[in-house]
């Protein structure tokens, strides 16, 4: 497959770490597509026939974003403070795509740890941080590896699977794909939800990847995949062979803070009606929400500016916050 880029593109504006779109890039070729399109039957296969028609119209050129340099990455550590070796390693790929030709290539990666420590909010902060789409597949609600492969089109209501969709659809030739609890996809005895990713992970192989509803080989060889666990045990070994491994803690008492600080402003500054509320919060607020999850901070906070503003103050109160009800589990934190 020919994957040179056809031309380089300006610099993307109001991206906040300045990352050009460097390229277009082509995820298939043409001529494969139309051949395909060629051989259909004149009746059935309808579904077939307007995905070949779609991939024409749109053309095989995506987006292949590269960072221009070392992106500014200090409010990513301060937002994320438990995932500092996981950026370290983006910032180790990054600097080598610098100043070279080569597009950014990023070894696939794991995020194995307890539920509601920011799993994912790291996966899309990542693809914000990089410039590109992000595609999210749960894999604990996937009873079959054509989600991610494809379905054959000879098969009732078969589609195309997510990695296709996320580069035949999409904008980017370099999206984030994010396989969400990937120890808790269920097999039945005829399909592995995992049997894709098997090529998919090897840089080699995952350029003519090759989706079993439309059977044109595509060109995933530039996505960036981030997948997420709880417990490495419903992870089989060849697939762990082919990813870096990350261990990410709950965060300590002081980091849950630095998140809630970080959380408080950024939820503050991104409304107007944040210019009523206090520029920071409590300490005392601080230290109820160093208490719950990170993934349940936004919710906390909301609710409490919403009843700051129904009690007419500039100050959100502990009071404010929602109490943990029954079943509401807290995580542990490092002490």
């Amino acid at each position: 497959m020919d994957s040179r880029p056809s031309r380089e593109l300006a610099a993307a504006s109001g991206s906040s770490f300045q990352l050009p779109v460097a390229h277009l890039r082509s995820v298939f070729r043409t001529h494969d597509v139309e051949r395909k399109l060629a051989k259909l039957p004149d009746r059935d296969h309808e579904h077939l026939r307007t995905t070949y028609e779609r991939m024409l119209e749109r053309g095989p050129e995506r987006f292949q974003v590269k960072p221009s340099g070392v992106p500014e990455m200090a409010a990513l550590y301060a937002e994320l403070p438990n995932f500092t070796e996981v950026l370290d390693d983006v910032r180790r790929h990054v600097a080598l795509a610098q100043d070279s030709r080569d597009g950014l290539e990023v070894t696939p990666m794991l995020l194995l740890g307890p539920p509601g420590i920011g799993k994912t909010h790291f996966a899309k902060r990542l693809a914000e941080l990089l410039g590109t789409g992000m595609s999210l597949v749960p894999m604990s609600s996937m009873t079959a590896g054509w989600l991610l492969s494809g379905a054959s089109s000879q098969w009732k209501g078969a589609k195309p699977g997510k990695v296709f969709e996320a580069l035949v659809d999409g904008q980017y030739a370099n999206p984030v794909m994010v396989i969400d609890e990937i120890d808790k996809a269920g097999a039945d005895v005829q399909y592995d939800p995992l049997g894709a990713l098997y090529g998919l992970l090897e840089h080699d192989t995952a350029h003519a990847f090759v989706d079993e509803f439309a059977e044109v080989p595509i060109d995933a060889s530039q996505v960036i995949w981030v997948t997420t666990a709880n417990d490495v045990r419903g992870i089989p070994e060849p697939i762990l062979n082919r990813m870096n491994v990350f261990e990410i803690d709950a965060p300590s008492p002081e980091a849950a803070r630095q998140i809630a600080r970080q959380l408080y402003a950024s939820i503050r500054n991104a409304h107007d009606w944040g210019r009523l509320l206090a520029d920071e919060p409590r300490d005392d607020v601080l230290d109820h929400l160093a208490t719950v999850a990170p993934r349940e901070m936004r919710r906390a906070l909301m609710t409490g500016f919403g009843n700051a503003r129904l009690a007419a103050r500039e100050e959100v109160r502990v009071e404010d916050l929602p109490r943990a009800g029954p079943g509401r589990s807290r995580i542990g934190f490092v002490q």
